[in-house]
């Protein structure tokens, strides 16, 4: 089974809406980006309309590569946003850590921010947007997480470490391998592979068992096009299976915005607790 990530995208944006509707206000989702290349613009532009779609609006700040730590913290920082994202990766010269660190918990949709991440790892709240992914994956495939079998590809902190704390604590037995190791063995024996190593075509059709569940979160640009880490022939093996493009991508951005209005939920409903 292929997933259609755009089809399960429209769904979840179409009931985020419905959930910012009923709070009567158009949520602001501020993007910050340092120097972004061609790609992170292009897919700026898909998540303005996705925001659109989930009856928000984002505003973009775009900001030079030789602009300071402290005026990319400052932009992270200003009000005005009821959420906001830091689009990564940052140039080399800036810290990453500290940027992300800036955002405050109460409009941290990404689940980016020390805080954030480590109120995720003790259940909380919100879950970072590609776990929420793998999860609507999951779920909808009605596949079972306990005491099965995953191997993870990758430890990056966009997939790979949140997808690993998230698949241990339903109860699964994850392998973490990274895109250098040999992949051949540990693949064939897991019932669940979630691959985010941006590594094209790492995960091929005979390296991994019939039925498997294969969530591709890799992206990579090979010829000019996105590509996954999964060569598109592991969909004849698999039993559900991520493309790229058209698979995660959108699942997750979705995700994103559903973290936004469930960020100020919870923050009316505090208002209110104030106010009683």
């Amino acid at each position: 089974m292929s997933i259609d990530g755009r089809a399960v995208a429209a769904e979840i944006l179409k009931e985020t809406k419905e959930r910012v509707a009923r709070l009567g206000l158009v949520p602001t989702v501020r993007a910050v980006t340092c120097a972004p290349s061609p790609a992170t613009l292009s897919y700026l532009r898909i998540k303005a309309v996705r925001a659109a779609e989930a009856g928000m609006k984002l505003e973009v700040v775009e900001v030079p590569e030789d602009t300071d730590e402290a005026t990319l913290i400052a932009h992270v920082t200003n009000p005005g946003a009821d959420a906001v994202i830091v689009q990564l990766p940052l140039p080399q010269n800036l810290n990453s850590e500290a940027v992300v660190n800036a955002i405050s918990l109460s409009k941290d949709a990404d689940v980016l921010s020390k805080e954030a991440y480590e109120l995720f790892i003790q259940g909380g709240l919100l879950r970072p947007p590609v776990v929420e992914a793998t999860r609507e994956v999951l779920t909808r495939t009605g596949t079972t997480i306990q005491n099965v079998r995953a191997v993870v590809v990758g430890q990056g902190k966009l997939v790979g470490q949140p997808v690993t704390e998230w698949l241990r604590s339903q109860g699964a037995v994850v392998s973490i391998v990274s895109r250098g190791d040999d992949l051949s063995m540990v693949l064939k024996e897991a019932d669940i592979i979630v691959s985010g190593a941006g590594s094209p075509g790492i995960i091929t059709a005979d390296s991994i068992k019939k039925g498997v569940v294969l969530i591709d979160a890799g992206t990579s640009e090979q010829g000019g096009e996105m590509v996954g880490d999964a060569d598109p022939a592991c969909a004849a093996v698999a039993s559900v299976f991520t493309p790229v493009p058209g698979g995660m991508g959108p699942i997750a951005v979705a995700c994103l915005f559903r973290n936004v209005v469930t960020l100020l939920e919870r923050s009316l409903q505090e208002q209110q607790k104030v106010v009683h």
